[in-house]
This record gives C-alpha cells, sequence and structure tokens, in this order.
C-alpha cells in the first residue's frame, strides 16, 4: 500500500508548522514525565544487543519538536542506565516532508548521530530488529487515505456536504474507525519487524475519551465550523458544492479502548501504559482562537491548497476563526478537559 502524503506546511514562515506548533508541543511536555518513568520501568540497554541506541522519530515534520521530543528520550535513557553507548536519531515523514528546515535546525550541541530517512509509517522503514526505541507524537492520526465509501454516491457512508466525521452519522465515523483499523495493523507489523526485542515504543496522538461522542472530539472543535464556512463559501460561488462533496480530512482520533483492542490484536507488543492526558496544562502562551486557526493552517493548508486551490485560503480561514469566536461554547472547552490525547507505552515482545 502506498499512503498518501499530507505534509504540514514547511520552512519558518507566518504559516509554517515550525511557527505554529505549539499545541504539538505541549503533548510533548505533558509527556515528558511519564516519558522519562516508562523508560525508567520498562528500558534496560544492557539487555539488548548493540553497542548502538537507534531511536527513530515517526511523523517528524520540520522541527523544532521532534528535537525536544527525541531530547527528552535521551535523556530519560541517560538518566535511568548510566550507560556510555552512543546513540542514532532517524528523523522519518513523508518524502515530500520539508527536510531541509529541519536538517538545517538540527541543535548543534546534540548527544547523537542524525539521519533521515523518507517514507510512510503505514509501511516497513528500517531493516529488521535495527530500532530499540520508536516514537511518534501528533502524527498516527492522519490516515494512510480518505475511505473510499465516503466518495460513493450509493453507500450509506457517502459523506456528502461534510468534511470530517465529528458532525457527520455513525455510519460514516464506523467508515473512518475501520481505515484507521487497517492503517494501525500495517504500522504495528511493520514496527514489530523494526524493533529488537526488548525494545519499546512510545506513541503520543490525539484521542477520544471512551464516554464521549464522536461529535465531540476534543481536538476536533474546529472543523465543523471549517465546514459552514466551505458550505457558505459553495453559496457565494467561490468553490462548488462537488468540489466539497469530494473532499474529506483523512484523520482519526481513537479511544483508548480502540487502541488496546489494536495493539492485542497484533500481538506483538505488550501495553505498558496507556492513559488520556491533558496538554493544554503545559501549553507556553495564551489559548486564543486565532493562535488555534493557525495551528490548523499550519497542519491542513496543504491538503485543502491540494483540493481547492490556493486562492480559497485566506478567506477560508478568516471565516473559520469569526465562527470559532462568535459560536464556540462553553461544552466544547470543557470537552477538552476530559482529556484530549493518549499516551501509551508498548514494549516488543
Amino acid at each position: 500500500m502506498e499512503a498518501k502524503a499530507f505534509p504540514m506546511n514547511g520552512g519558518d514562515g507566518a504559516y509554517s508548522y515550525t511557527k505554529n506548533s505549539q499545541f504539538q508541543r505541549a503533548s510533548l511536555n505533558a509527556a515528558k514525565d511519564m516519558i522519562k518513568e516508562a523508560i525508567a520501568e520498562n528500558f534496560d540497554i544492557t539487555c539488548l544487543n548493540s553497542d548502538t541506541i537507534r531511536m527513530a522519530d515517526l511523523g517528524c515534520s520540520a522541527g523544532p519538536n521532534t528535537f525536544i521530543a527525541m531530547q527528552n528520550v535521551l535523556e530519560a535513557i541517560v538518566d535511568s542506565n548510566q550507560s556510555s553507548k552512543e546513540f542514532q536519531v532517524f528523523f522519518s515523514d513523508h518524502v515530500s516532508n520539508d527536510f531541509n528546515t529541519l536538517f538545517t535546525s538540527l541543535p548543534p550541541d546534540r548527544h547523537y548521530f542524525a539521519a533521515g530517512v523518507p517514507g510512510s509509517f503505514h509501511g516497513r522503514l528500517f531493516p529488521k530488529s535495527s530500532l530499540h526505541l520508536v516514537h511518534s507524537s501528533s502524527a498516527l492520526h492522519w490516515l494512510s487515505e480518505v475511505p473510499e465509501e465516503l466518495l460513493d454516491k450509493s453507500s450509506v457512508s457517502w459523506n456528502k456536504g461534510r468534511i470530517h466525521y465529528t458532525s457527520a452519522s455513525e455510519q460514516v465515523a464506523t467508515a473512518y474507525a475501520t481505515q484507521f483499523a487497517k492503517d494501525m495493523d500495517i504500522f504495528f507489523s511493520s514496527r514489530a519487524d523494526e524493533i529488537a526485542a526488548g525494545g519499546m515504543m512510545i506513541l503520543i496522538m490525539p484521542a477520544l475519551p471512551d464516554e464521549v461522542h464522536h461529535s465531540k472530539l476534543p481536538v476536533g472543535v474546529p472543523i465543523p465550523f471549517l465546514e459552514q464556512s466551505l458550505t457558505e463559501m459553495v453559496k457565494a460561488g467561490s468553490i462548488t458544492e462537488a468540489q466539497v462533496d469530494a473532499f474529506n480530512l483523512p484523520v482519526y482520533a481513537p479511544t483508548p479502548t480502540e487502541m488496546t483492542r489494536l495493539v492485542e490484536r497484533n500481538g506483538c507488543f505488550k501495553i505498558e501504559r496507556i492513559e488520556l492526558i491533558d496538554p493544554r496544562a503545559k501549553f507556553d502562551g495564551p489559548l486564543d482562537i486565532t493562535t488555534l486557526i493557525m495551528h490548523y493552517r499550519a497542519g491542513l493548508e496543504g491538503i485543502l491548497t491540494k483540493h481547492f486551490g490556493s486562492e480559497i485560503i485566506d478567506e477560508l480561514f478568516e471565516r473559520t476563526m469569526n465562527k470559532l469566536s462568535s459560536e464556540i461554547s462553553s461544552q466544547d472547552e470543557a470537552s477538552d478537559r476530559k482529556g484530549s490525547h493518549l499516551f501509551l507505552v508498548l514494549k516488543r515482545k
């Protein structure tokens, strides 16, 4: 399977991921102590038959968050093992990722050898048993592709007039969940081949609390407003109805129960820790609507531009920001407090 690429905005301009990824950084900060505990309790490098500890960050984007993540992991390993082993870090993302910005921003005082690995994590990226620790944050919610039935007019899952499952029918949500399960089967099988016995995987990703309906997805609050803005632009003649009907966001946030079931079905990893976390407590800066919209634009502008064209982007996000400012409810805010991200620690059997 060849996964489709949906890269974040590259460079370091006003709408770049580099300048607008504070929410993802907050997830890393919220999990820092948990990562340290997990490595201290479950990662014994003396049992690994290698003089070099090889780590990979999957879905690294263009930085700087990936450097923070890898530094956190490396420090945790050194603190808990007091070893003189060398470290190699593989930064991996789709071939269309902005690796130029990534590697020109590498920390000069890093204590690891760096390498880039282009390709999708929905498939093999490394030789068998070559990795000791895999990390991925704010990346696994991206699907390899949009479920085909969402675009099929004869299907009960045809998502006419909508761009995601958060405001759609149960059939549409099920189609998303099914695609996510397929993707994760491939992801876990690929990592099982690549991670040596005793190695670890640390995953941080947007999630839905088990007791919350998909329409209240914590990190999905802006999506219905983006959808409404597109509908208004159809009426204004800026885009066509057919264009909206043919567009769906390829992102899905699982529940802890879903992820537990998928890990257990694969059978190659033992769950050492799984819990919801709320990154907002670690957010560095004001949590305002403008920051939120810039965050979404950095992540979604590429896929929106590819489908609708670049000329609508400014208007689309301006409309969406105005809607969010006037219509966001206290209920949406409260749902985010239930825990918007999943922290998962797996050990290779």
